[in-house]
C-alpha cells in the first residue's frame, strides 16, 4: 500500500499529493494528515473520484486510507 505523508502541509497541499497519489490506481494508498478539515477533504475528494475511505484517528493526525 502506498503511504503519503502529508502531516504538518496546509492546504491544498495534502489534496493535491492525494490526487497525485491515486491517479492511475486502484490499488490502496494511505493519507496522513494533521488536522479534521484536511482529512474531511481528503474524504470528499476520494468520493467524488468513485473511490471509498477508511478513517482512523493516530497520535499526531489522522490515517485515510482510500480504497
Amino acid at each position: 500500500m502506498k503511504e503519503v505523508d502529508a502531516r504538518g502541509l496546509s492546504c491544498p497541499e495534502p489534496l493535491m499529493l492525494t490526487a497525485e497519489a491515486i491517479k492511475g490506481t486502484k490499488e490502496p494508498v494511505k493519507i496522513l494528515v494533521t488536522e479534521p478539515h484536511q482529512k474531511m477533504n481528503v474524504e470528499k475528494f476520494a468520493k467524488e473520484h468513485g473511490r471509498k475511505t477508511t478513517s482512523s484517528e493516530i497520535e499526531d493526525g489522522y490515517a485515510v486510507v482510500i480504497e
